[in-house]
Formats: C-alpha cells, sequence, structure tokens
C-alpha cells in the first residue's frame, strides 16, 4: 500500500488508535521532523495534544555514524553500555559530544515549541509517532528516554515499518502500531508518493495550530 503522504499516512494510522481517541491521559509526541505531519492527524483525530519529542545521536568523533548514545527532550540521556565498554569511551568524551546535540536540541525545542513549555509526561500514555520505521534506532533512544521520565504506557505507532524492526521494538514499547509492515521493506520513503523533507517552519505550524485548537477545546 501506498500512502499519498503523511497527512494521508497520518489519517490511516489514527484510525488504528481509535481506543485512545478523548481520553485526557493520551499525549501524542512525534519525532521531527517528518513524524510531526503525521503526529498532527493522529492527535486531530484522537481529540489529544500534540507536542516534539527530540532525539539526538550521539556519534563517536571520527567515526559519527556510530552510536555511542542518544539523548533527549526533558534532559534525559541514554548510552549504548556495549559501545562504551568494548570501545572503552572516556567520559569526557561522552559528555563533550551531549553538551555539543544538547545545544542543537535546545535550539531546536526553541524553535519548534515558541516559548510552549515541554510537556509533563510521568503518570501519561504517550503515543510516539513517525513517518515509517527502518533500522528502529531513534525510536529506540526516544523509548529509552521516555521512560525515564516515567510515563504509564508507550505506544509505538508508525503508519509503516520493516518487519523484524517492528517486533523488535514490542520488547521496548508497551505497544507497538504498525500499520503496513511490507516484505521486501526497502525504504521508508519508497512506501509514500510524496516524501518531500519535512522543513522546521511546518513542524512549528502544525505545532502551533495543535496547540491553538487545544486552547479552544479546554
Amino acid at each position: 500500500m501506498l500512502f499519498r503522504d503523511r497527512t494521508e499516512a497520518g489519517q490511516i494510522l489514527a484510525d488504528k488508535l481509535a481506543s485512545y481517541a478523548h481520553r485526557p491521559d493520551v499525549l501524542v509526541l512525534a519525532l521531527p521532523r517528518g513524524g510531526v505531519p503525521v503526529g498532527y492527524e493522529v492527535a486531530q483525530a484522537l481529540h489529544v495534544p500534540l507536542d516534539v519529542f527530540l532525539v539526538r545521536k550521539l556519534g563517536l568523533p571520527g567515526q559519527e555514524e556510530l552510536a555511542m548514545g542518544a539523548i533527549a527532550s526533558g534532559n534525559t540521556r541514554v548510552l549504548n553500555e556495549e559501545v562504551v565498554h568494548k570501545l572503552d569511551i572516556p567520559e569526557e568524551v561522552i559528555d563533550a559530544v551531549a553538551a555539543e546535540e544538547q545545544q542543537e536540541l535546545s535550539r531546536r525545542e526553541r524553535d519548534y515549541r515558541a516559548g510552549r513549555p515541554p510537556p509533563d509526561v510521568r503518570g501519561r500514555t504517550i503515543i510516539l509517532v513517525d513517518d515509517g520505521l527502518a533500522t528502529g534506532s531513534t525510536m529506540r533512544a526516544a523509548v529509552a528516554a521516555l521512560r525515564q521520565q516515567e510515563p504509564a504506557r508507550i505506544v509505538v505507532a508508525v503508519p509503516v515499518g520493516a518487519p523484524e524492526t517492528c517486533v523488535e521494538l514490542g520488547y521496548e514499547a508497551d505497544e507497538v502500531v504498525c500499520v503496513e509492515t511490507p516484505e521486501p521493506f526497502y525504504a521508508v520513503g519508497a512506501w509514500y508518493e510524496n516524501f518531500s523533507q519535512t522543513t522546521d517552519e511546518e513542524v512549528r505550524d502544525l505545532l502551533t495550530r495543535a496547540a491553538e485548537e487545544q486552547a479552544v477545546v479546554h
């Protein structure tokens, strides 16, 4: 099944999450940037608030594609203990990379939220949304970081995902909703007619619109 774009994908995904509609404890957190248009549609359909959950990979200096861990919204840090121990990475190297990535993460949070405070997730049911799952490394980091903030339940929700990734995430999240799990998978973008890059401006607009609509509801 091909999704026309992220908007349509979000609407179809929302149908699979109907049991979470109109619940005061539910919050949709989208992974920017591509997850935000999908998450916006989900939040609209379920009549629940939308926010972003930012994750930045901590790449090993000189081998940036190798992740030592990740940092996320809410000042949480998750380390890949296996990589850290195997390569004997000193604490100060991790701290230096984390500080640099924290600056970028903070910049994006300010930019996207336009002064709105980050949501309190403790005790809530969180639906983590992205536009798709390939390896799932970012989503895995997001789930691990979010766990540290003590939500009641974490639901990972995507329109399309690699079958094995959706299964693996089931061990880490409380529930995983993958609308389509095509085999062979290829790439997330292969399942969208229009997979153009989501801009920072679009992210800001959608979050502002969602916040305004929630304000009207309350």
